[in-house]
């Protein structure tokens, strides 16, 4: 399966073209461009370091505004439209919504961190598709389903307990009873 990334808004291009096979989309937008729902914001993971991004959005005339930098968040505006823009990280000791990054360039790494397979679904500036937790098989199978053990996912950040029962209500046709145990 691949995206046809000349589909994309005009900014989504521009941004792949300046940053070439160090970028992907992730996140919602991924999932809901595979599901062909209508995208609200797309989210993209970077190799480069938040300073480094900073520079390449500068040097092609784009704003760059710092929007979350100790996670490595950049915000790129291109027609008033905003994009962000996340340094590949690893979270250590979390503590509820706090955590401690650490910057990788491995997208594998960075998607152990994410909270649900259908989350965890990267798109390359080829249009090619990343799925390292078989988040397409559960988006088919309308199944929510945690990225590793469900309570220590919860442990690391509450707000996924309420993310759970958003996501599965909008994405599951039954509730993943490991989850919710």
């Amino acid at each position: 399966m691949k995206i046809a990334v000349e589909k994309l808004p005009k900014e989504v291009q521009k941004i792949f073209k300046i940053f070439g096979n160090n970028i992907r989309l992730v996140g919602g937008c991924t999932r809901d461009l595979l599901l062909k729902k209508p995208i609200n914001d797309f989210d993209f993971a970077t190799k480069f370091l938040p300073q480094e991004t900073i520079k390449i959005l500068e040097k092609n005339k784009i704003k760059a505004v710092p929007t979350g930098l100790k996670y490595g968040t950049i915000t790129a505006v291109i027609n008033k439209k905003n994009f962000e823009i996340t340094t590949l990280r690893r979270d250590e000791n979390q503590r509820g919504r706090a955590t401690d990054v650490v910057f990788t360039d491995d997208y594998k790494t960075d998607a152990m961190r994410r909270d649900f397979t259908i989350n965890a679904i990267y798109i390359d500036n080829l249009g090619q598709i990343h799925d390292y937790f078989d988040g397409i098989k559960d988006l088919r199978a309308k199944k929510l389903r945690f990225i590793g053990e469900p309570e220590l996912r919860i442990k690391e950040d509450f707000l996924r307990i309420l993310r759970f029962f958003r996501f599965s209500l909008e994405y599951a046709k039954t509730i993943d009873l490991q989850g919710l145990k």
